[in-house]
């Protein structure tokens, strides 16, 4: 295996800019426990969060479910002051620009530069915890519904079924120790 061009960690920090969240067409997927966390921080019921903030997104295996985005692109949670769920946010945003897309190479890392002001800036991340947000990300299964699933009749149970989320669940006993 190479070592990677990061091997000696990269520099980043959040300059809060919201360049990622804004202004570009683009998808924000959710894992089952996205969807419960940033429902519970909203405080809202499964069928009012489902149609005030997602929306399916055909994604050649099923529909994937994703935050809608305003007319303009903005994720439908950006605010004037930045994320309005930010303590919450689902793990595609909390693990960028920490993608295997865009530290494939230094030469993506550069062309990410380009949007994000906050690449090469701030402390140095380790190669480990580089490694940690793209197994974190990794291992965040996202939600994914079956074709032959009603999306008009989509509910909690379907969406979200014991059994998904129990299978996407740490247990807290293992990870307290």
């Amino acid at each position: 295996m190479d070592t990677p061009f990061y091997k000696n960690g990269l520099k980043f920090e959040c300059q809060r800019c919201s360049a990622c969240c804004r202004h570009d067409p683009g998808y924000v997927y959710l894992s089952a426990l996205d969807f419960i966390r940033l429902r519970s921080f909203l405080g809202l019921d499964f069928a009012e969060f489902f149609n005030k903030f997602i929306r399916m997104v055909d994604v050649g295996s099923g529909y994937a479910v994703s935050l809608k985005e305003k007319s303009n692109y903005d994720c439908i949670m950006w605010s004037p002051n930045g994320c309005s769920v930010y303590e919450a946010r689902p793990v595609q945003c909390s693990t960028y620009p920490f993608w295997n897309s865009i530290i494939e190479s230094a030469g993506s890392w550069a062309m990410e530069a380009l949007e994000c002001p906050g690449i090469n800036k701030g402390e140095l991340i380790s190669q480990k915890t580089i490694l940690e947000k793209v197994n974190k990300r990794r291992n965040d299964s996202l939600l994914i519904v079956s074709y032959d699933v009603n999306l008009e009749s989509l509910d909690e149970d379907t969406l979200l079924g014991r059994e998904r989320i129990l299978a996407n669940t740490p247990d807290p006993f293992e990870t307290a120790q």
